[in-house]
């Protein structure tokens, strides 16, 4: 399976980026990300599409005993084992759709920024939801539907060269973008707000959280990061695993 992550050229530029060199702390959406996650002490860990491992890292750093690191991209995986690496943390090359999911294995899955590459999100909603534990948790950050369903993800300019607004199209039509992402072309899959919620909420999930990412404030002085604040760029949801009703169910709620 092609993945643009594997590309020689495409991953020295991604590498430049900001979040490639400095990890979390570079990320603009880490300040509202971190508070989300749950007490990982002595937990175990899943994160999907781990990219250089920085999520990996820090579960580790917070306790957790077993983490597991999945992404599709060799060169994604081999630079995790370089940056982030722990007795506890294994990574492995293994693309989001095609890991077993085994049966309340897992305290909590995370992903970020990999679910927006997924053409049937609900799908791994239900495997997500399968893989955790009775009260697991499922925090993910996924490319907002107003930027994913942006007109080749980009602003219209002005004749200066400035951004003049973001034009939106397609929004009920989820799938397939072609993007242009550091000089190339990239496909994602576009989903809607409705398709997120309601496929986690079908799945059996209690929504805890749902944040639109917005940059600090202490980064405001870093060139176009004001920009961020005209549009939605991510979409951060926390879900924990719930009991699925049924409608033959014998369970009575408590008096």
């Amino acid at each position: 399976m092609y993945n643009e992550y594997d590309n020689e050229k495409f991953f020295e530029k991604y590498a430049k980026m900001p979040r490639s060199r400095e990890g979390l702390c570079a990320a603009g959406e880490w300040h509202q990300l971190k508070p989300l996650f749950p007490a990982l002490q002595g937990k175990k860990v899943l994160d999907l599409g781990c990219g250089y491992g920085w999520h990996c890292k820090f579960a580790a750093e917070q306790g957790a005993t077993q983490v597991l690191g999945l992404d599709v991209s060799q060169k994604m995986i081999e630079e995790a084992k370089k940056r982030n690496v722990e007795d506890q943390i294994e990574y492995r090359v293994c693309g989001i759709e095609a890991y077993e999911y085994p049966v309340n294995t897992w305290d909590c899955v995370v992903s970020n920024l990999a679910l927006h590459y997924i053409q049937n999100i609900e799908d791994i909603f239900q495997k997500v939801y399968r893989t955790l534990k009775p009260g697991g948790v499922f925090l993910f950050n996924i490319e907002h539907p107003i930027f994913t369903a942006g007109v080749g993800q980009d602003w219209i300019y002005t004749d200066e060269g400035n951004p003049q607004y973001w034009p939106i199209d397609d929004y009920f039509y989820p799938g397939e973008r072609n993007t242009h992402f550091l000089g190339h072309d990239v496909m994602k899959q576009h989903h809607t707000i409705s398709q997120i919620l309601m496929g986690l909420l079908d799945s059996g999930f209690e929504l805890k959280a749902v944040e639109e990412a917005e940059p600090p404030k202490d980064m405001m002085n870093i060139p176009g990061m004001r920009d961020e604040l005209r549009r939605p760029m991510m979409l951060l949801v926390k879900g924990v695993k719930g009991v699925k009703s049924t409608p033959d169910s014998n369970i009575k709620p408590v008096q």
